[in-house]
């Protein structure tokens, strides 16, 4: 009988595992789970439409219910858009807080560090997602506020201006909601920041003059972050002068993000340590 061939043995390589694929550089990360972030955020409607419609609901009931009652030697739909605009930012930063939280408590965090994209980028993701809701928050309420009789008087410039302002702002407290995602356990005690974050503004310039507060609630009034950054906004949008607020309000944000970034690096790397 002729000699039987020789068995060959041939080595292929396995396919990478794309799920666990690494994603390549730090922004396409952060770009990665920040379009994560928004359709996360688009698909829970619940949510969504509250940030959307409850600053728009307050500014209804504000302006009609008590704007009557309240002189601020303008029209008033005029004084509250500013204090609107800044409570969008409380609610964009409570939903921050809380699907940062339920991403962390998922286990979802494993799988993006196995595709070499930590918390870090996530964190990131959930916070440049907060400046996208922020901003379909702010056009609805500019839209319904020129509806109502807003009319602003500001250059080109001084939009611009205000716009930073306000970015700035919704980027220190989205922060800071991230840290308190990261360092509490559960969702729903995340969602308590909602309450700091939603209240700050009640207690400034938002809705009435400081100076019309009693003593002891004026000095705390004058001298917390809405307040400055508020009255920047209507200074600027209204073509008045805006004085120190502006640089105020600046430095508000950035002594927020200043401890916030780090703290939320701490709290991420505690928790996974």
């Amino acid at each position: 009988m002729p000699p039987s061939p020789a068995l060959v043995t041939v080595h292929t390589a396995r396919p990478a595992d794309p799920r666990s694929a690494p994603i390549a550089g730090p922004l396409t990360r952060v770009a990665t789970l920040t379009g994560r972030c928004v359709r996360l955020s688009a698909r829970n409607l619940d949510a969504l439409l509250m940030s959307l419609a409850l600053p728009v609901l307050l500014m209804l009931v504000f302006v009609y219910l008590f704007g009557g009652a309240i002189n601020t030697g303008t029209s008033y739909v005029t004084y509250v858009v500013p204090g609107v605009l800044v409570l969008c930012s409380g609610y964009g930063a409570a939903l921050t807080a809380t699907t940062l939280n339920g991403d962390l408590g998922s286990g979802v965090v494993d799988r993006f560090r196995a595709m070499d994209a930590g918390g870090s980028a996530l964190v990131c993701g959930h916070v440049v997602a907060s400046l996208a809701r922020n901003a379909a928050a702010t056009t609805a309420v500019v839209l319904v506020a020129l509806l109502l009789g807003f009319r602003p008087r500001a250059s080109v410039g001084a939009t611009l201006a205000a716009l930073a302002v306000l970015l700035c702002y919704v980027l220190a407290l989205s922060w800071l909601a991230a840290v308190v995602g990261a360092l509490v356990s559960t969702p729903e005690a995340a969602g308590a920041f909602g309450f700091f974050a939603l209240f700050l503004p009640y207690p400034s310039s938002a809705f009435v003059p400081v100076e019309t507060m009693p003593g002891w609630l004026h000095g705390f009034a004058e001298h917390q972050p809405a307040t400055p950054v508020i009255e920047s906004l209507r200074a600027l949008l209204l073509g008045t002068p805006a004085g120190s607020a502006p640089w105020i309000a600046l430095a508000w944000c950035v002594g927020l993000l200043a401890v916030s970034v780090p703290l939320a690096s701490l709290a991420l790397a505690r928790r996974y340590r």
